[in-house]
Order: C-alpha cells, then sequence, then structure tokens
C-alpha cells in the first residue's frame, strides 16, 4: 500500500464528459455528444497534458430512480482510451466492486492495467443505489463489509507471484480466497498487472465508513463532495485514523473535487463559485488545496460544445498547468 503522487507533485485530472449524463451535473452540449466526441475530450486531455481521465460505474439503474440511464461501462471505457491517449492515468471513479465477484474485478483491472503499460488507478467505493443491488442480486445492507473483503482480495490477485519455473504455462501463481462472502481455493489470474502490487487502489465517499476505509485499506481518498463536517475535520479524521493504523509515514493520496472552471469568456449567467480570470488566479486558488495536504485534483471545466470543452483544456494546459506542481510520470519502475 502506498500512494503514486511524490513530494512535491500535484495529480490533476477529470471525470470525463458525455460516458455518464447524470441530471445532476450534465451540461446542455453533451445531451447528444457522442462516443467520437468522448474520444475528442479525453484526446484533449492527454495533449494538454492533465494527468487522468476517470470514469465512474453504473449497471442496471432502476426505472424509478431519478438518473439518466446513460453510463458507459467503466473498464470498457477506460481500455478503449487506453490506446488513444498514451500519456494520463486511467481512474475509475468510483467502482463499486460489490456489484461483482472480487476475481472478476482483479481481472478486469489486472488486465487493463497491463495493457495500458501499468497506468491504472482503481477507484473503489461501497455504491449507494440500493435498487441497483437488489437488481444485481448483490446485497445493499452488507455492502461496506463486503467491500473490505473485496479490496483485501483483489490485492491478493495483484500480489500474485509469477508462476514458478515447473508451473504450468501461466504468469500468475495460485491464490486463495477464504473470506465470508468469497471462497475461491487454489485460482490463479493472469495476466499480472505491469506494476508490482497492481494498480493503487483509492477509496471513494465521504461518510464516516469511507474515510475510515480509505485511511486503513486504501491507497488513497477520493471524496464524493465534502464531508458532512466540512473537508478540514475529515482530513483531520483521515490522518489520525492513518496514525492509529501505523501508517503515518506511509505515502497517502488524498483528493478533492473542484469548483468548476471557466477560462477565457464567461459564459452566460455564468454562477458566481465558478472558478475564472486570469491564469495566475486560477493557479493561485487551486494553489490552496495544497496547504491542507492534497495533492489529487479533480477538475471539471463549464463549456458550450465539444469544441469549447476542448479548448477549455488546451487553455488549461498551456497556462495554468506551468504554474501548478508537477504530475508524477505514468510510467512504472520496471520490476
Amino acid at each position: 500500500m502506498a500512494g503514486i503522487i511524490g513530494e512535491g507533485q500535484q495529480l490533476r485530472g477529470i471525470q470525463l464528459p458525455i460516458q455518464s449524463k447524470s441530471p445532476t451535473f450534465v451540461q446542455p452540449w453533451e445531451k447528444d455528444a457522442t462516443a467520437a466526441d468522448l474520444g475528442r475530450i479525453a484526446r484533449a486531455a492527454d495533449e494538454s497534458r492533465l494527468g487522468y481521465v476517470a470514469v465512474c460505474d453504473h449497471v442496471a439503474v432502476p426505472a424509478a430512480a431519478n438518473m439518466s440511464s446513460v453510463w458507459y461501462d467503466t473498464v470498457a471505457t477506460l481500455g478503449w482510451l487506453a490506446g488513444q491517449c498514451p500519456n494520463v492515468w486511467l481512474l475509475s471513479h468510483v467502482y463499486v466492486v460489490g456489484y461483482r465477484h472480487p476475481l472478476q474485478s482483479a481481472k478486469s483491472f489486472a488486465t487493463l492495467d497491463a495493457l495500458s503499460g501499468g497506468r491504472v488507478i482503481m477507484g473503489v467505493g461501497a455504491g449507494h443505489l440500493e435498487g441497483e443491488f437488489r437488481a444485481l442480486g448483490a446485497d445493499f445492507g452488507g455492502r461496506g463489509a463486503a467491500l473490505e473483503e473485496a479490496i483485501a482480495a483483489i490485492r491478493s490477485v495483484f500480489a500474485s507471484d509469477p508462476a514458478g519455473p515447473d508451473e504450468p504455462v501461466d504468469a500468475a501463481a495460485a491464490v486463495t480466497l477464504d473470506g465470508e462472502r468469497w471462497a475461491a481455493p487454489d485460482v490463479r489470474v493472469a495476466p499480472r498487472p505491469a506494476r508490482p502490487g497492481g494498480p493503487p487502489i483509492w477509496v471513494g465517499g465521504s461518510s464516516p465508513a469511507a474515510i475510515r476505509r480509505a485511511a486503513q485499506l486504501g491507497d488513497g481518498w477520493l471524496p464524493q463532495g465534502p464531508p458532512k463536517d466540512g473537508l478540514r475535520p475529515g482530513l483531520e479524521r483521515l490522518r489520525r485514523l492513518r496514525d492509529e493504523a501505523g501508517l503515518a509515514d506511509v505515502a497517502f493520496d488524498v483528493g478533492v473535487n473542484c469548483e468548476p472552471i471557466r477560462l477565457g469568456t464567461p459564459m452566460d449567467g455564468q454562477p458566481s463559485f465558478v472558478l475564472g480570470g486570469p491564469p495566475d488566479r486560477v493557479a493561485e486558488r487551486l494553489a490552496r488545496y495544497e496547504r491542507y495536504g492534497i495533492n489529487q485534483l479533480q477538475l471539471s471545466f463549464l463549456a458550450t460544445s465539444v469544441e469549447d470543452y476542448c479548448d477549455q483544456l488546451a487553455r488549461f494546459g498551456a497556462d495554468v498547468a506551468p504554474l501548478l506542481p508537477p504530475q508524477p510520470a505514468t510510467i512504472p519502475e520496471p520490476e
């Protein structure tokens, strides 16, 4: 367990538009956007040297829920983007592991990591949509405990040794799961991840239970908005829990969802909370998170079209990013 963002570094990225169209955050131009538009935006993020692109996770949204049904499959979408975007980390924000057997999740993300050259960050969460759990035959009430057991199981697969010289032609030694929900003796899961130990696991959520899981089980924390008692108390609790677990000296990545950004000409009716103005002002506002020990910024941009969104990314890369700390390289150290 360890973070990937070094001292003095900062990782910045976006949860991609178009791939999810929730009424709470979709912009008008996204409603008619296509898969080609999604690829275009992801490539623009890569070319502007953002640090990561993220895709979220829903499988079967109940018809009664006040939600869009458009949620592109997480791993399929990240795999499609991996070949188009060679410079960015690929983040699931977040993958609901309780919907699936942990061997299936480990297989998907190990394969994605192997194919992308070790650029995967596995963001995981407990989930929140009870009807979706019911539709998938998953236990909503036990989702927190399931997440904890699944993280341990996935880590055991990621960390499996190479097969020995006398073993059958295979890429991984056998592992055994012996949890309360999932048990499997002596199974092999290959290909192995490109990065030793596998992709880092960032735990999502802003509830007290989510913060505890991130502190004790994760390589990083992905908040879903500020905790109920505020960001600063949440960070203090996170650090206290890591100290109590003996992890205070282990590198750990801490994220935040930033306010929307609009560079250049403001949009008509632009809300006052949108971050805009000259590049140095935008960089100065984003720099304040560093004072709280936050080293991962999830950005979002207001735009009027696909072209305008790509222009926002290009402006940020050219004018704002040079004023911010450097980002961690996406190429892992060789074994």
